[in-house]
């Protein structure tokens, strides 16, 4: 019978649970579909500290090779890091990692030459398709000739490639607590910020999938409570954390206080722009703050609203040539990084921009978060079309009120905004709420989550 991997292959991914929903043998016929679906004579492989991480990723390097593809394993290494492989290579790419999720689960975020993604549209639904016809009939033939794999070490050179697009060599000495979460930025942080003018206070550097510490997912505030505290005891300059595979980044000021990533997004896209001599477009998601177009526009630059979700960014960053986008979820794109993410270079920014004056971090930011946001609020309903379309009749004929469904629903007046959309993979609404003041905001979103709740 054919595996069902409707539970395993997401919008973006493949993610689950091991050995439960998938194991090596699955792992082998899913490198045989990536070579045949982006119709690769080369591919490059990494993977994160999962305890399952390097059978996985072997067994689909094995799947490549059968079908004459030659591998380049490059090991250990963030998810940003088998990006600059892919770029730099110019060669389709697989990354073994399940990013914050649990330590029993795994999964691939592949992509093809030059960093593009490969999600649901873009090849990963005949990835799928290949894969459970051969768990029934078999797995494919071999080709004549069996690939070649090959290791190759690639960490110095991901460092000096990010180090070449920020100059932190003459910033004022910082320093910056560091927590990696026991995920892979302990790998990546050392050899990146090795010889710059910062003294790194290292926590969770031991790279362990089982996180010992806390979840690696610095989005929830229960996952940075150990970095506030270490900054303030410290006296730090600020603090970053990362997420389990390193490509998104989470920044605290020196008081420990969480910096908004839509004012980071802001920040970088402000310097991108200067760099770019004021002209640009820069992306951002629908649930970004309102700061991030005004600052885009105040900047010379030109504002693309997006839905959310990383294969939008990125498709829309190839079209419109942006030279940077952002999203809520503390992810960064860039154009000098073949348009992938890259928390990264993201923090070599915020330390350039901090580095390069003398005041505070809450004092730099305080520019660009401008406004009152609830952050994402999650709500279990039954009923997912039947609560927006509620939402929907309760505010389409209000004087003022504009509503577009570019990505669930986005209600927007001239002092307040907030969007609604449902999960693709669980019975949820996703509620974000900004407005001019913290009032008006609570009274919003107390508003929208009474009709979400029914």
């Amino acid at each position: 019978m054919a595996a069902d991997l409707s539970q395993l292959v997401k919008a973006y991914d493949v993610r689950g649970v091991v050995p439960d929903q998938w194991d090596e043998t699955l792992a082998e016929l899913f490198g045989a579909a990536f070579v045949r679906v982006t119709d690769a004579s080369a591919i490059v492989i990494g993977h994160d500290m999962r305890p399952s991480s390097p059978g996985l990723s072997r067994a689909f390097a094995r799947g490549a090779a059968t079908q004459g593809v030659d591998v380049t394993e490059i090991g250990l290494c963030s998810t940003d890091q088998l990006y600059y492989a892919s770029g730099a290579l110019n060669l389709p790419g697989a990354m073994f990692t399940a990013s914050h999720n649990p330590a029993q689960y795994n999964g691939i975020k592949m992509c093809r030459a030059g960093a593009a993604p490969v999600g649901q549209d873009t090849g990963l639904a005949e990835i799928r398709e290949l894969v459970e016809g051969w768990s029934e009939s078999g797995a494919p033939a071999p080709t004549a000739r069996t690939g070649v794999i090959t290791q190759r070490d690639t960490l110095e050179d991901y460092a000096a490639h990010l180090r070449s697009l920020v100059d932190l060599t003459s910033i004022r000495p910082l320093k910056v607590v560091v927590d990696a979460g026991n995920g892979m930025g302990g790998h990546t942080v050392p050899t990146v910020l090795a010889g710059l003018p910062l003294d790194v206070v290292p926590m969770y550097f031991e790279l362990d999938g089982t996180f010992p510490n806390h979840e690696a997912n610095p989005l929830d505030p229960a996952n940075i409570v150990d970095l506030q505290k270490r900054v303030r005891e410290e006296s730090a300059d600020l603090g970053i954390a990362f997420d389990g595979d390193a490509d998104r980044c989470f920044v605290v000021d020196e008081n420990g206080g969480p910096v908004s990533p839509s004012a980071i997004t802001a920040l970088v896209a402000s310097r991108e722009l200067a760099k770019h001599g004021g002209k640009g477009t820069v992306i951002h998601n629908l649930i970004t703050s309102w700061s991030v177009p005004e600052v885009v526009k105040e900047n010379g630059g030109t504002p693309v609203r997006t839905r959310v979700g990383h294969s939008f960014i990125k498709a829309e960053m190839a079209t419109t040539g942006a030279i940077f986008g952002g999203e809520h979820s503390a992810h960064y794109y860039f154009k000098d990084f073949w348009n992938a993410d890259t928390g990264m270079l993201a923090a070599l920014h915020v330390l350039a921009a901090l580095g390069g004056q003398d005041g505070p971090l809450s004092g730099l930011v305080a520019q660009y978060d401008r406004y009152a946001g609830s952050g994402e609020i999650n709500s279990t309903v039954a009923d997912q079309a039947g609560r927006l379309a509620a939402i929907k009749s309760a505010y389409e004929a209000r004087e003022g009120v504009e509503l577009d469904e570019l990505d669930g629903l986005t209600v927007t007046a001239a002092d307040w905004w907030f969007n609604v959309r449902p999960s693709n993979t669980e019975p949820l609404l996703r509620l974000n709420a900004e407005a001019r003041d913290e009032a008006t905001m609570a009274k919003v979103r107390d508003e929208a989550l009474a009709i979400i709740r029914g």
